[in-house]
């Protein structure tokens, strides 16, 4: 059975900006339908250059964006498609934002579809609901929070009903209670069939949520499960990156005996708290 060709994918892509040194070189990179993929890498690898990339922002110098595997064409239709496909939120919701109003925000993208009223109104209330801000309607993007803007952001972006959607930091400037609210609200959307790819330097939240996670070193992207590849201490190192806690502390269990070769380790202080209830020691 031939496996299926990956919802987006750069081939060979290679990018330098103006009058710059190269940024991305040869790179192949690959995000699959319904995995959630946390990207990483230290500042400078090339992970908003990836990003603008994969959303149609920027062209590749060489190589080739694909969509399920037929090439990007880069006029107004192809970019149209993709976009409907792939969405991009940048990290400071400020730079996003520019209407009076949140549902008006939010319905920027659908009208510029040139979609019917009825149908750009019924996207802007499920994107509201999905971001739990259907209460935020009316008020003025200027009035809002720091977490309320982030939110809004995304409402944006998840109002193109994209198959894929890309988060620059998404969790950054949060508070924990904002930081877990979001989280619920991603994992949401994925169970909506959304796939969602986050860019991050918090190697912890991406051993906690990605089923892959990808590492950009200066020798290229390194795709995998996310427990087996932010384990890799060379790899990390070469991403500037450090050892996940739930990956330190699983083997700290593992050679004391309290946690099998094949069993995995905590993601969380919760899934600690559980195995030390369930693997008592004698004061």
């Amino acid at each position: 059975m031939t496996e299926a060709p990956p919802l987006v994918a750069l081939r060979g892509a290679s990018f330098a900006y103006e009058e710059g040194p190269p940024v991305l070189t040869g790179l192949d990179f690959a995000v699959r339908e319904g995995r959630a993929l946390a990207l990483l890498g230290r500042n400078g690898s090339g992970k908003t250059t990836l990003m603008r990339l994969l959303s149609g922002g920027l062209r590749p110098r060489e190589g080739e964006l694909t969509v399920e595997g037929r090439p990007v064409r880069y006029d107004r239709k192809g970019l149209t498609r993709l976009r409907t496909t792939v969405q991009l939120v940048v990290q400071d919701p400020d730079d996003q934002l520019f209407a009076a109003s949140v549902g008006q925000d939010v319905s920027f993208g659908p009208l510029n579809l040139g979609l019917p009223d009825a149908e750009v109104r019924a996207r802007v209330a499920e994107a509201l609901a999905a971001l739990d801000i259907s209460a935020l309607a009316d008020r003025p993007t200027h009035l809002l929070s720091y977490g309320q803007r982030k939110r809004t952001a995304i409402a944006g972006a998840v109002a193109m009903r994209p198959r894929v959607l890309i988060l620059d930091e998404p969790t950054a400037g949060l508070d924990p209670d904002g930081q877990e609210r979001l989280l619920a609200t991603l994992d949401r959307l994925r169970e909506g069939g959304t796939t969602v790819v986050m860019a991050t330097h918090d190697v912890d939240l991406a051993l906690r949520w990605a089923d892959d996670a990808a590492l950009l070193t200066p020798s290229g992207a390194r795709t995998g499960p996310a427990a087996d590849l932010l384990a890799r201490t060379d790899l990390l190192a070469a991403a500037g990156l450090r050892l996940p806690w739930g990956v330190a502390v699983g083997q700290l269990l593992r050679a004391r005996g309290l946690l099998g070769d094949a069993d995995d380790g905590p993601r969380t202080p919760e899934e600690l708290a559980a195995l030390s209830a369930a693997h008592p020691t004698d004061r």
